[in-house]
């Protein structure tokens, strides 16, 4: 007997002044985010959320078709929450650049909906409440170990990773001038 997959939803809430692992992913996992220029403008959101005050940033890293984060939500961002409007503006500027440079790209992530023509992350995010220290460190380890797995082999060390927090934790160096140390937070 055949019985329908249960109906998922992975949980992507996050309430404000707690902190989460997150996870977006870019639809349909493309490598939208392979390019530097791509992460940069990731950087650049994260950058000017935290010194707004919006957010503040544990731990990140960006992957060809994803990134993750460890970030804590303070506030939300005129109308939006913070998450959505980091979304919402990194969309904008990869629809820009690949309007731009590589227009033919632009089709791979067209949508069929009456509120816009492209969709560039996956509308599952994941929000994964860092409880614990445990948890916080199981999680802060996942990140800057992602670029070394077998999968992705981006890097041999995690500090060689250059869109990675791993040098803040591992040398001290904030290479982004947003980064929080979550060490001081459990």
């Amino acid at each position: 007997m055949d019985y329908p997959a249960p109906d998922y939803k992975r949980k992507s809430y996050i309430e404000m002044g707690l902190i989460y692992f997150w996870t977006a992913t870019i639809n349909n996992w493309q490598r939208l985010l392979e390019p530097d220029s791509f992460k940069q403008v990731i950087l650049e959101s994260l950058k000017h959320l935290s010194r707004e005050r919006k957010i503040e940033v544990f731990a990140f890293v960006i992957m060809p078709n994803h990134i993750h984060l460890i970030w804590r939500v303070n506030e939300r961002n005129g109308k939006e929450t913070s998450p959505g409007s980091f979304l919402k503006f990194t969309a904008h500027e990869f629809k820009k650049m690949l309007t731009k440079d590589r227009p033919s790209e632009l089709n791979n992530y067209r949508v069929a909906v009456s509120n816009k023509s492209h969709e560039f992350w996956q509308r599952d995010s994941l929000a994964v409440h860092l409880y614990s220290r445990d948890v916080a460190y199981q999680k802060l380890n996942y990140i800057h170990n992602n670029p070394l797995s077998e999968r992705w082999q981006l890097a041999i060390d995690p500090c060689d990773y250059s869109f990675s927090s791993a040098r803040f934790y591992e040398r001290g160096l904030d290479d982004f001038g947003f980064l929080k140390d979550l060490r001081k937070e459990f």
